[in-house]
This record gives structure tokens, C-alpha cells and sequence, in this order.
């Protein structure tokens, strides 16, 4: 049975259904999401989940942290899989193998590389046939897992592995993929940007996600310690900062409806944000200024869309 709206932290249920005792690093943002995604979707859910950071973290022979029904995946084929267990499920519920009123949903539990890049194909296509899926994106805008290499999540100015700082090298270059943009094209009926810095605003949308019929996505900002470059213990401090400044708006679009569900009155200067972690510690003032250009006019076009002014100006 899924959990009842989230309006406090009063709200959040107690169970855990994601086991300690797994690897996964100290302040990995990654951990905190799936704990909280466990808790909502609770007994009803079939976990798919491609090769990737929380993969190798919570699977490790002969021990994991899944108690729900797990199938682990090839890296580029979370959607293919996820959508031919739904269709399984269907086909079961019509031959009366499962009670036709037997909440179950398949859930889609994936990273940033095995989303906006090797998977992108298997997600288009899950999206496009209308799979009931639940996909959810734990975002660390890079290849953590196998060496920090960029991702096309990964943002302008950042340094990885495979973008490195120099003279004329100055980290990735590309600004980062729209993902929300791709996936709107769909027409899903619901799509949402969460951040566990506001861990009910996450599970509110967790739960839409979860209760709504037909292929949704929730993209989840998940600061990573050694990836990102900052210590341990900062890891909501950072996550918050992408809000404050605009890096991340927290929103969700139901049924083609937009809506910003953290609204910043007063917006830090993404520089607050920047300088909290190690990856952007080569950033002059004039790339610095940049970065904060490209903020203000991705802010623009947010407030524009749902028509307010929910992402105020730069006030320090």
C-alpha cells in the first residue's frame, strides 16, 4: 500500500524497506534517496535497476539491501526490461495469475549515465508505448561508479576524469543535457525535479509518481562527496545550495501542468554554490560570471513557464 500524502516530516513512515549495511560511500546522496523512495513505494514494487553506483553498493554477493523483488540489469536497458515486466505483469493479471486489483508497479531505479546517455534509447522507447513504470533518475552528474568520467549530465565548468583543467582545458565545456525537456516530449503524465535537501517535497512527488497510471519520471539532484569534491558531512548543505541559487528548481509537470514546488524568493549567487565543492575549484571570475549568466537565463525560462516570478532575483 502506498504511503498518504506528504505535507511534514511527520509523514515520513518509519519502516525501512532498504537494509543498512550496504557500501555505499559516506554522504552519498544516492543512499538517501533510495531509502526514502523505499519507504514510499513500500511492498507494491518491483525494483529494476541498471550497472551503476547504488547497483555495486547494495548487490555484493551473497548480501544486498533490497528487500522488495530486485532484477538487476545491463547498463543500457533499464527501460527495455522495465517495460517487459510491466507488460509480464498485465499479461498475468488477465489470466488471473494476479488478482487484477493487486497494486504492483515496476520501478525503475537508474543513473545519470545509465539515463541521459547508454539508456536514453530504452527510456524514449518505454516513454513513447506508455509502459506504467515508475523511473527514477538519481543524478550525480557523472560516471561515479567507474572512475568520475563526464556524462552529458554533467554541467559546464565542471572537472572529471575526462575533462581535465589546463590552460586551455578548463573542465566540460558542453552544458548540461535537458532531460526534462526530452522527456516532456513524450507527453508523460507526470514528470518532477526533487532534491533531498527537501526530503518531503521528494517524497510527495515519489508518491504522485508512484500512484499514477502510465510511465513517469522523477530526476533527483544527488551530490556525490568524492565526485563532486567536498567532505562528507556537506552533502545536504550543497544539495540545498543548487536550490537557493537556481542550479536546481525544484518542480513538477502533471498532466502538462507546470509547477514550482520550492519556490526561492530570494536567489544566492551560484557562486555560494560553486565554491562548496572541489570539481569547480579552478573557476576564474569571469567563468564564474558565466555559469551564473546561464542560470539566470534558465531561471527566466522557468518563471516564464509557469507564470510566475516563483525564482526570484539574485539578491547576494
Amino acid at each position: 500500500m502506498v504511503a498518504p500524502k506528504f505535507r511534514t516530516i511527520w509523514d515520513i513512515p518509519r519502516e525501512e524497506k532498504f537494509a543498512p549495511g550496504h557500501s555505499m560511500c559516506q554522504g552519498c546522496a544516492a543512499a538517501l534517496i533510495v531509502r526514502h523512495l523505499m519507504k514510499v513505494v513500500g511492498d507494491a514494487a518491483i525494483v529494476v535497476q541498471a550497472t551503476g553506483c547504488v547497483e555495486v553498493t547494495t548487490t555484493t554477493f551473497p548480501q544486498t539491501a533490497w528487500l522488495n523483488p530486485y532484477i538487476h540489469l545491463a547498463f543500457e536497458n533499464a527501460g527495455a526490461v522495465a517495460s517487459g515486466i510491466e507488460a509480464a505483469i498485465k499479461v498475468l493479471k488477465r489470466k488471473g495469475v494476479i488478482p487484477r486489483d493487486k497494486k504492483i508497479k515496476v520501478v525503475a531505479i537508474v543513473g545519470d549515465g545509465g539515463t541521459f546517455d547508454i539508456g536514453l534509447q530504452s527510456l524514449s522507447g518505454m516513454l513513447e508505448r506508455g509502459h506504467d513504470v515508475m523511473y527514477v533518475v538519481y543524478d550525480n552528474e557523472a560516471y561515479m561508479n567507474t572512475g568520475i568520467q563526464r556524462s552529458s549530465a554533467t554541467p559546464y565548468g565542471a572537472w572529471t576524469t575526462t575533462t581535465p583543467v589546463g590552460s586551455k582545458w578548463r573542465g566540460e565545456w558542453r552544458p548540461k543535457k535537458d532531460l526534462m525537456g526530452i522527456v516532456l516530449a513524450h507527453r508523460v503524465p507526470y514528470f518532477a525535479t526533487a532534491n533531498p535537501a527537501y526530503p518531503v517535497d521528494m517524497l510527495e512527488k515519489f508518491r504522485k509518481a508512484f500512484e499514477i497510471e502510465g510511465p513517469t519520471v522523477v530526476h533527483v539532484i544527488a551530490p556525490c562527496p568524492p565526485g563532486w569534491r567536498f567532505a562528507s558531512d556537506k552533502t545536504i548543505e550543497v544539495a540545498r545550495m543548487a536550490t537557493l541559487t537556481g542550479v536546481w528548481v525544484n518542480l513538477e509537470v502533471e498532466y502538462g501542468t507546470p509547477r514550482v514546488t520550492v519556490k526561492v524568493p530570494k536567489r544566492k549567487h551560484v557562486k555560494h554554490y560553486l565554491k562548496l565543492q572541489g570539481r569547480f575549484k579552478h573557476l576564474t571570475e569571469e567563468e564564474i560570471a558565466k555559469i551564473q549568466k546561464m542560470v539566470d537565463e534558465y531561471v527566466e525560462s522557468i518563471n516564464k513557464w509557469v507564470g510566475e516570478e516563483a525564482i526570484g532575483p539574485v539578491t547576494d
